[in-house]
């Protein structure tokens, strides 16, 4: 048991409540100022003002559009599922709120006389525990979805399946490596163990991985496939309103914050100042409620690159997304994670020294990289299509052909004056709706 789980194992009840109610507290005011932000950001980025009414520099519209969601009409519709629609919302939001308690927000404080860590939970397995939360997340979209008795939220919820399972499995071999360099998988002990060094700069590709899966963990753009409001109107949050549509809003930008504090822990040293900060006073600012500062710094560090993500790309489609998924950032994970296992085994058996360790690493990337740009892509051969088979493009979809033709419409047709402008055709005896040369208003 480190010294951080001692504290926490030390705290009366009066302090477990005090901080289980600023953990909700500090979430819900970080939701409702990323929701602003983001709003403000985005209006800057598209040359717009964005909320400027409510408040100063209208900071209160937040506030006034989740008042405005508690007072909407709840619409439940015909065909859901009554029970598994009502508590879907709260099976998304919950899990949420679970994963921050085991992030470490400070180091060692004294509240009321009372020593205590700034961290609700202290766990030996605490990554497991944000994984955990994070699966049974999504089940409340999925739940939402197939609940809501309409296609289009079924669709989002199908989606959102795929997406976790593919991500999931991304994230989780990014922590891998993190885990290998700091011995434990308890936050507080991976934090302490980047007192020297950040891991993002020693792990970048389990960092780049982690920053990537965090996205399409969140369902955020350019991944927001499950909503997809272009094709799926709103994926499957369409058939919600009021408070339980408020719950889904809150469970995403939540989820937002939860992944970015993690980030923050796993690579950027969590609480701890940075460089040159930390040497300040002899760490002086490594000490006392300094490290909250520092630690929400990083943590909208993160949050603005989310919002970032969102005013400058576009929706992938689903094949791209999953392919990245699947088939660049699970292979190279598991590679980078035989090289991160090698390395380290090498190092701790003293093979190989500093000095020739950095050549061979270089001469290894040095050949990656000529192999990269020197080896020619592969050109992809004509294959043979039957007569009757639709042509396909260079990325898959069936396309017209060349010399289409569109046939030219049936001649000899009619407008009758009692039947409200409709043609009859003479050789179907079928009805057209449309207009026709006698009548271009298609009226009487």
């Amino acid at each position: 048991m480190n010294e951080t789980a001692r504290l926490i194992a030390d705290d009366p009840i009066w302090l477990i409540l005090l901080k289980v109610v600023g953990t909700f507290a500090f979430l819900v005011v970080m939701t409702l100022l990323t929701i602003w932000a983001e709003r403000r950001v985005i209006g800057r980025m598209q040359q717009r003002p964005g909320p400027n009414r409510a408040g100063p520099f209208g900071i209160l519209q937040s506030l006034a559009d989740g008042l405005k969601l508690a007072f909407k009409e709840d619409i439940r519709p015909v065909l859901a599922d009554k029970w598994i629609y009502i508590l879907a919302p709260v099976v998304s939001a919950t899990p949420a709120l679970v994963a921050f308690s085991v992030i470490p927000v400070g180091g060692e404080v004294t509240i009321l006389g009372e020593r205590t860590a700034l961290q609700l939970v202290e766990l030996p397995v605490s990554l497991l525990v944000v994984l955990a939360s994070a699966s049974v997340g999504v089940y409340g979209i999925v739940l939402a979805g197939w609940s809501s008795g309409s296609p289009y939220p079924l669709l989002g919820g199908l989606r959102s399946a795929a997406q976790v399972i593919s991500y999931e499995i991304a994230m989780g071999l990014s922590f891998i490596a993190v885990i290998l360099y700091a011995g434990t998988l308890s936050t507080s002990g991976i934090v302490a163990a980047q007192e020297n060094g950040w891991f993002f700069a020693l792990l970048p590709f389990s960092f780049v991985v982690y920053a990537i899966a965090m996205v399409g963990e969140t369902n955020r753009a350019p991944f927001d496939l499950p909503e997809a409001e272009s094709e799926l109107v709103g994926g499957f949050h369409t058939e919600y309103s009021s408070l339980k549509f408020a719950l889904f809003f809150l469970a995403e930008y939540i989820n937002m914050v939860t992944v970015s504090a993690l980030a923050t822990t796993l690579f950027l040293g969590g609480w701890h100042a940075p460089w040159p900060l930390y040497l300040v006073g002899d760490g002086v600012l490594n000490t006392g409620w300094w490290p909250v500062l520092w630690f929400l710094l990083k943590t909208m560090a993160f949050l603005f690159v989310f919002v970032w993500l969102r005013g400058t790309l576009p929706r992938l489609r689903y094949d791209q997304f999953m392919n990245l998924g699947w088939k660049v950032l699970v292979p190279l994970s598991l590679v980078w994670i035989c090289a991160v296992t090698a390395i380290r085994g090498v190092r701790n058996a003293d093979l190989v020294g500093s000095r020739e360790f950095l050549f061979i690493g270089g001469g290894v990337v040095v050949a990656l990289l000529l192999l990269a740009f020197l080896v020619p892509d592969r050109k992809p051969q004509p294959a043979e299509h039957d007569e009757d088979e639709v042509p396909l493009t260079g990325g898959g979809y069936p396309v017209p052909p060349v010399d289409l033709r569109v046939p030219e419409s049936p001649r000899g047709t009619t407008v009758s004056a009692t039947s409200g402008g409709r043609a009859r055709l003479p050789e179907s005896g079928q009805e057209s709706t449309g207009s026709t040369k006698e009548d271009p208003d298609g009226s009487d």
